[in-house]
């Protein structure tokens, strides 16, 4: 949560000058962060996964359409533990060459 990112950074820095800029950049950065690594990239590729899927099974199997329907649902929940590591790390890599050298940061955020 962006909210609990700040709380923390603003713990920790007591009352240093730019404490408020720190705490800013903290919470756009988790922000940003879980947007993307959270909601918006497994959002996509789990919808095509399961477009995909569907559409090959259309064209593969005989089954009904809601059994069809299921076990793209199955599949498409089932890529989730697969695409987790290897988003989270793409993310990382994009804020770091990107938002995040933008704000002299240019390392993760704990």
């Amino acid at each position: 949560m962006p909210w609990i990112k700040g709380r923390k950074q603003l713990l920790h820095m007591g009352t240093t000058q730019g404490r408020r800029a720190r705490v800013a950049v903290a919470v756009v950065d988790t922000f940003v962060w879980q947007a993307l690594a959270s909601v918006i990239i497994p959002g996509f590729t789990i919808n095509r996964v399961c477009a995909a899927s569907l559409l090959v099974l259309g064209k593969t199997t005989k089954w009904p359409l809601p059994v069809r329907k299921w076990t793209t649902t199955v599949i498409g929940l089932s890529t989730i533990p697969f695409i987790i590591t290897p988003i989270d790390r793409s993310v990382d890599f994009l804020l770091d060459s990107s938002l995040r050298k933008v704000y002299n940061e240019g390392k993760k955020h704990d």
